[in-house]
């Protein structure tokens, strides 16, 4: 009786959609992580001001500085690379972040403005803002939104 020859075939299929799969998630991977992370230095000015310094090189964003005037300086100084989700400020709250394919969406509440950093562009307390490297926005307390209700938990139904 003769090998029926099925299991050759069926082998090379195999091997076949391995190298498909996995030459697909290399090349997704490079996809997500190929324009970098945002950076962003968390500081305080001489002035005792805090501030942020945003830098994204592959966008050429480099050292936009956001100067929160009349806050209380936190003397509390760091950087922060986002390129996982949920890394801890050193002040204010990372209100939302989609970091799947860098540099993503980061979106922050500091000392009650919003501040939300896409590639396309900035947007300062709900308002569009062009990326201009190495200028400095100053914002006051005057400045901040009509802070929007926060969503009530809805109860499951079953």
């Amino acid at each position: 009786m003769q090998p029926s020859g099925f299991g050759k075939p069926v082998l090379v299929g195999l091997l076949l959609a391995v190298a498909i799969y996995a030459g697909g998630f290399a090349f997704d991977q490079h996809l997500r992580t190929r324009r970098g992370p945002w950076e962003v230095a968390f500081t305080t000015e001489s002035t005792g001001a805090p501030a942020i310094i945003i830098n994204q090189r592959n966008l050429n964003i480099v050292n936009l500085k956001i100067v929160f005037l009349g806050e209380a300086g936190t003397n509390v100084h760091g950087a922060v690379v986002f390129d996982v989700p949920q890394k801890p400020v050193p002040f204010g709250k990372v209100k939302f972040e989609d970091l799947t394919y860098l540099p993503g969406t980061v979106t922050f509440d500091l000392f009650g403005h919003e501040i939300e950093l896409l590639p396309r562009t900035l947007y300062i307390n709900r308002k569009a803002h062009p990326w201009v490297p190495n200028e400095p926005i100053t914002l006051s307390a005057a400045d901040k939104p009509v802070a929007l209700p926060e969503p009530k938990a809805k109860a499951w139904k079953r």
